[in-house]
């Protein structure tokens, strides 16, 4: 299977804003709740958003207020606008379905909040 393709980090000041994007294989984007995740180093990979089929997101407490996930299925495509960023919000963030296949991670795209 193809694997999913995350764009849309980069380097930013904190409180500054980033919208990601991740374009998925169709069969996966189609059947599947689809989610973001990331991994700061030295950390263990958490979930940040997810969002089932029908659009009805669900995110972690500490982003809640601050990003918004979205989905355009006709698109195949998942997104993170990621608003008044953290340096805490450093990470390689990635999409992957819900609940994560082991078997379904792309590269991921950094996200590095600095001043």
């Amino acid at each position: 299977q193809v694997q999913p393709v995350e764009s849309g980090g980069g380097l930013v000041q904190p409180g500054g804003s980033l919208r990601l994007s991740c374009v998925a294989s169709g069969s996966i984007f189609n059947d599947n709740a689809m989610g973001w995740y990331r991994q700061a180093p030295g950390k263990q990979r958490e979930y940040v958003a997810t969002i089932t089929r029908d659009g009805i997101p669900n995110y972690q407490g500490f982003v809640k207020g601050r990003f918004t996930i979205s989905r355009v299925n006709a698109k195949n495509t998942l997104y993170l606008q990621m608003n008044s960023l953290k340096p805490e919000d450093t990470a390689v963030y990635y999409c992957n379905r819900v609940p994560p296949g082991n078997d379904y991670w792309g590269q991921g795209t950094q996200v590095t909040v600095s001043s």
